[in-house]
């Protein structure tokens, strides 16, 4: 079907009907709940007419006593008169029915109102649903209970599947988090949109969904559950029509993974309801993303007890009860029944199938295939089950379809709407993608799933037929083979059609950032940054040759997060012992080692990367680091100016090379390459810091006050500035200046002592 233009299906008009319905009963409502209160103020105003006589008949009783008292004491005439005040009651009697008139009239005007409303043109009014979109990362649909895994409780699933329609075969076009959302919220597949790696941002040229519903008056918000989808370094642009996107905060003190790289479920439920809550008015296009059923499987009680054999069902379960929460919300809000809701996995987990512990390496149904359900307004067609093969890519023009939202033309996914009414069952062809084996020095792979076969194309092919291999255990590839011609056929036609070169961009993410990579299992572009440039990516190592050693380096870099260093060096060890020229592995060790302060093992292991790498300038760097940390200056020095030619813009570098040339006496040159530092991050106190050291040495005092002042802020908590200060000042005879800074700098180093 043609997406770019309204879909005019049943299911679209049905939405829009709804919609419309929805407005007139709304409308009725307001207008008779505003009726009762005009009403109730004008009954009010009547009652107090009323009261209003009554005073004045009781006053005027009051009065009747008192001009008995006074009657024998004033003339009969002005008694008489004072006697009678009759006009008084009158007036009260003619305000009451003034009022009553009043009364009735306007209660006719506001029947005519309503009825005159009730007849407003329905093109003049019109109301979208409401739209929940919820994604739960790493979510295999085959261990979700309404598709039949029976060993696991997910109720608020279950609910949704018997009030929505449940799609049997689904399937996400990448394994890696920041990819496969980019293509739910685009309709593109990855090799279109362009995000295959972390950090890469979203081009404006291509409009998300919060965009397109941003434009047609919905309120947008974003409830993201794992830094990964952060948009400030790794998903840019994800966040492009979100009125409000809630990222992680850009600094924190804790050292726990929850609140720095994770939220547990019930928090993004209760960020979406505490924005809701404030944001009342309105049609709401709310994404909520859960990322409990990620590694490592850590699920609160009584989860972790319930499954604790199972504890990746635990996290499921919980993200369930977090889910349920949230309908719950809907539903006291008043706003489940006309809303549409979606919900879906962005990608599955290998729990060891084809020997993929986790995801992001392989494009077997284990990671692909994820559960997809989408309740529509009133709970039209409950229920119903489609078993028909459909694409996470069509989520997107689903939506906009149903709502009557013309979609971007020339996208990846078609709207699902002909299945929702069950008047199409024609299975959908999947692409799959996957370019994070790049990041190992492995070779990326592409899938499509068509017609019952699945085919993989890497170094060494895979041809699957489906019906009779479901498990993907029984390789049939011949070169010659028709079904895997044809299939290849629908692969370059795809590769015309891309919007995107094939191309790994550059990640434009910080040393900080990758850390953060680390400690949620996934490799930086920095740690194989060399083996991506090669000219033919098949001539790169098969994936599943590898894939042993991936499983090491994930355990590895897990247990390093938890501060498991025994456990991690053993994982790595055995890494080398499949591969001893791992680079990879090597490069862990030698941080490892670093973290440890054994810097004489860290050299040891990060001259082997060097050699396995000779042209990656981060090899070079920390092998550079961990010379000048165990003492060798000389060969810090030389290892630094390698990786300066590799990449001449590194501050760490610079800084670095700063340093040493100021260990080995050689001012001058620690002055240009830290001035270089100063220039590559104006910001960066510790580059400051260490010129104004250089300038002190080389006698240049009044240089290095003029620096250091410039960082030594009231709200600086770094002694040393304050020493630097206190030893220029001294020098230039400012003996009051060199006290106060010496104070100051005695005070922060009292106050960092543990008490």
């Amino acid at each position: 079907m043609c997406v770019g233009q309204p879909s005019k299906s049943k299911a679209s008009s049905r939405v829009a009907s709804i919609g419309r319905a929805d407005t007139k009963r709304r409308t009725g409502r307001d207008n008779i709940l505003a009726m009762i209160e005009s009403l109730r103020h004008l009954v009010g105003w009547i009652v107090s007419s009323f009261r209003s006589r009554e005073d004045l008949v009781l006053e005027n009783m009051a009065l009747r006593r008192q001009l008995l008292v006074l009657h024998a004491q004033r003339p009969r005439t002005r008694l008489t008169a004072l006697h009678n005040p009759r006009p008084a009651v009158r007036n009260a009697e003619r305000d009451t029915l003034v009022a009553m008139r009043i009364f009735f009239v306007l209660l006719c005007c506001h029947f005519a109102a309503g009825a005159s409303v009730a007849r407003e043109p329905e093109s003049e009014k019109v109301s979208h649903p409401g739209v929940f979109l919820i994604t739960i990362d790493t979510l295999r649909a085959d261990h979700v209970h309404c598709y039949g895994y029976e060993r696991i409780r997910t109720p608020a699933l279950d609910l949704l599947a018997e009030q929505g329609i449940r799609f049997t075969q689904a399937f996400t076009p990448s394994p890696i988090t920041n990819s496969s959302h980019t293509s739910i919220m685009t309709g593109l597949l990855p090799s279109s949109h362009g995000v295959s790696d972390f950090g890469v941002p979203l081009a404006g040229k291509y409009p998300t969904l919060a965009e397109l519903l941003a434009n047609e008056g919905y309120d947008t918000a974003a409830f993201i559950g794992a830094v990964i989808l952060d948009s400030k370094n790794f998903a840019p642009g994800l966040d492009r029509g979100f009125e409000f996107y809630d990222n992680f905060p850009e600094f924190t003190t804790t050292k726990s993974r929850w609140g720095r790289l994770e939220r547990r479920g019930m928090e993004v439920e209760q960020h979406a309801e505490s924005w809701l809550n404030a944001h009342p008015a309105g049609a709401h296009f709310v994404w909520v993303h859960f990322y409990d059923p990620h590694d490592p499987y850590e699920p609160p009680p009584p989860y972790s007890e319930v499954y604790k054999d199972r504890l990746y069902d635990g996290e499921i379960a919980y993200a369930d009860s977090a889910l349920g929460h949230f309908l719950a919300y809907l539903k006291k809000q008043g706003w489940y029944e006309g809303a549409m809701i979606v919900v879906v996995g962005d990608h599955g987990e290998g729990l060891g199938e084809h020997h993929e512990n986790t995801h992001g390496i392989f494009l077997y149904d284990s990671t692909t295939h994820v559960p997809l359900i989408v309740k529509l307004p009133e709970e039209r067609d409950a229920g119903r089950t489609v078993d028909a093969q459909v694409r996470t890519t069509d989520i997107m023009p689903t939506i906009l379809g149903l709502l009557g939202v013309a979609a971007p033309a020339s996208l990846d996914g078609d709207s699902l709407e002909s299945f929702l009414t069950g008047t199409e069952a024609v299975p959908r062809t999947v692409f799959g993608e996957t370019e994070y084996p790049l990041r190992f020095g492995w070779a990326p792979l592409r899938s499509i799933r068509k017609e019952g076969f699945k085919f993989i194309e890497a170094p060494k092919p895979e041809l699957y037929d489906l019906r009779a291999d479901p498990g993907e255990s029984r390789n049939h590839y011949v070169p010659w083979d028709g079904t895997v011609q044809k299939l290849r056929k629908a692969f370059a036609e795809l590769s015309v059609k891309s919007l995107a070169p094939r191309k790994t961009s550059p990640a434009a993410v910080s040393a900080n950032t990758i850390d953060e990579l680390h400690a949620l299992g996934y490799l930086g572009s920095a740690d194989a940054r060399s083996a991506t440039d090669v000219p033919e990516p098949s001539l790169l190592p098969d994936p599943k040759d590898k894939i042993e050693e991936q499983n090491l380096l994930h355990t590895a870099m897990m247990a390093s997060e938890d501060g498991e260093t025994e456990r991690a060096r053993a994982a790595l060890e055995n890494v080398l012992q499949l591969d001893e020229s791992s680079a990879l592995a090597l490069t862990q060790l030698g941080r490892l080692e670093i973290a440890s302060g054994n810097y004489a093992k860290a050299v040891g292991y990060l001259r082997r990367a060097r050699v396995a790498r000779p042209n990656d300038a981060t090899d070079a760097l920390e092998y550079g680091r961990a010379l000048e940390l165990s003492g060798d200056l000389s060969g810090a020095r030389d290892a630094l100016l390698a990786t300066l030619k590799l990449n001449p813009d590194q501050f760490e570098a610079r800084l670095a090379l700063g340093r040493v040339y100021l260990g080995l006496n050689d001012s001058n040159a620690a002055e240009d390459q830290l001035e270089s530092a100063v220039l590559l991050q104006p910001g960066n106190s510790e580059a400051q810091i260490k010129l104004a050291e250089v300038l002190i040495h080389q006698k240049k005092f009044a240089e290095a006050v003029e620096l250091l002042e410039t960082v030594s802020e009231p709200s600086s908590r770094n002694p040393e500035i304050f020493e630097l200060l206190a030893e220029a000042y001294t020098s230039l005879g400012r003996r009051q200046d060199a006290q106060r800074a010496q104070s100051r700098a005695k005070a922060l180093q009292d106050s960092k002592r543990p008490q």
